[in-house]
């Protein structure tokens, strides 16, 4: 018999946070096992639910929704769109420069499939929400990964960058604010990276979506807000700020110079007219969203629950023995680092794997992210604190469980 194969394209391709380690994750379940969870933002499973007016207003539409809508998505919510980029100062954004996707995800994927030939490459930041890597193998290009600075707050190095770039470069990417690293960039820094594609004529495409998720006073800014002579594609979406990560509502905005990227946005076109046009009740969502109260900020400011279990996870885990971690200014995730003296790690997926059968506790191993080395493991903050406090107390038993392992094999 002829087997049957995955295609060629897939093999570059990785998305860890549902990979392997999960699926080990849910036959324990299956034999009676509970499993504390913190490896995906998905907010709902912890009990942040969406706002109740994005719920109604998607009820009261839903006999609405049953049929196709523009390929772009519907007028109302565009324009409610546009106004945001107005709100965050992107300048020249019509109508028709904003896709409506099935999440940011799809529209990653889009972007990427419209713009790239084999052996074109993408600047994707290490470590990095793994779609965009992905989205670059999958679409024929090959991912370039720049280092992000953990000694500097994780923010992406300029001299790296610089020197990755070859003639064969079309974009960069920019995760601000950031997922795994929970960083924010610094103007200063958005307008280095700006002079950079200005100079080498390279896409942006800015990821957005922890935009409004944002700890201790601290603000955000789009790098497409920073010039109009570069092409930027912005995405953005109400799963992590308005917790409404099932309903599949994001958006990508093109901005910038867009008179030589005429052809490339003939191509973007196409592709979303293939896929006829993203969820019809989802899109009913975003223009109460984006208008209506914002209720992250009962979160992330002083008192907020994400607020206060982002300080705790940071104390229990740096608490622990050779752990340190940059403290997140914004978005749902540590990135701690575990010293490789005290924790000699070979191979960190099966590290995350015997934490998984030793402690029931689930996460995500660095290079699940493009990280460079098997040192770091990222956590979500989202479990409540009872919770969040068993499971880091269960990581911490398991590395002093590693130390002393490691002490009698020296």
């Amino acid at each position: 018999m002829r087997l049957i194969q995955k295609s060629r394209k897939l093999a570059d391709v990785c998305y860890d946070i549902r990979g392997p380690v999960l699926e080990k994750a849910r036959q324990m379940e299956e034999e009676g096992h509970r499993i504390i969870k913190l490896n995906i933002g998905n907010l709902a499973v912890f009990g942040f639910d969406a706002p109740d007016e994005i719920v109604q207003d998607m009820i009261l539409n839903i006999s609405n929704a049953a049929g196709y809508t523009d390929s772009k998505g519907m007028f109302a919510p565009r324009k409610a769109i546009m106004h945001y980029t107005q709100e965050k100062k992107i300048e020249g954004v019509a109508i028709d420069d904003i896709y409506i996707g099935n999440g940011a995800s799809e529209l990653i994927v889009m972007g990427m499939n419209a713009l790239l030939n084999s052996g074109d490459e993408v600047l994707v930041p290490a470590p990095d929400y793994p779609l965009w890597t992905a989205a670059v193998s999958l679409s024929g290009g090959t991912p370039v990964h720049y280092i992000c600075d953990e000694e500097s707050g994780w923010l992406p190095d300029i001299n790296d960058i610089k020197k990755k770039i070859t003639s064969n470069t079309k974009a960069i990417v920019v995760i601000n604010p950031n997922n795994p690293t929970g960083a924010l960039y610094p103007v200063e820094l958005l307008q280095q990276i700006v002079e950079v594609a200005r100079q080498h004529q390279l896409i942006v495409f800015a990821d957005e979506i922890y935009d409004k998720t944002l700890y201790d006073g601290e603000t955000h800014t789009s790098i497409a807000s920073l010039a109009d002579d570069v092409l930027f594609l912005t995405l953005n979406g109400l799963s992590k700020n308005y917790r409404s990560c099932g309903y599949r509502a994001g958006w990508m905005v093109v901005s910038g110079d867009k008179k030589p990227a005429k052809d490339y946005i003939e191509g973007l076109n196409m592709l979303a007219s293939m896929r006829l046009c993203a969820n019809t009740p989802g899109q009913y969502a975003i223009q109460t969203a984006l208008g209506g109260y914002q209720s992250i900020n009962d979160l992330v400011n002083p008192g907020g629950r994400l607020l206060k279990q982002r300080d705790l996870a940071h104390k229990l885990l740096t608490d622990i023995p050779g752990v340190s971690c940059v403290k997140p200014k914004s978005a749902l995730y540590m990135f701690p680092r575990l010293d490789p003296k005290m924790y000699p790690i070979a191979d960190d997926q099966q590290f995350a794997y015997d934490l998984l059968a030793e402690e029931k506790v689930l996460i995500v191993q660095g290079t699940g992210f493009n990280w460079i080395a098997p040192d770091h493991f990222r956590v979500v903050f989202l479990p409540n604190s009872d919770d969040l406090t068993d499971a880091i107390g269960r990581i911490g038993r398991f590395l002093e469980s590693y130390r002393k392992r490691h002490a009698i094999a020296a």
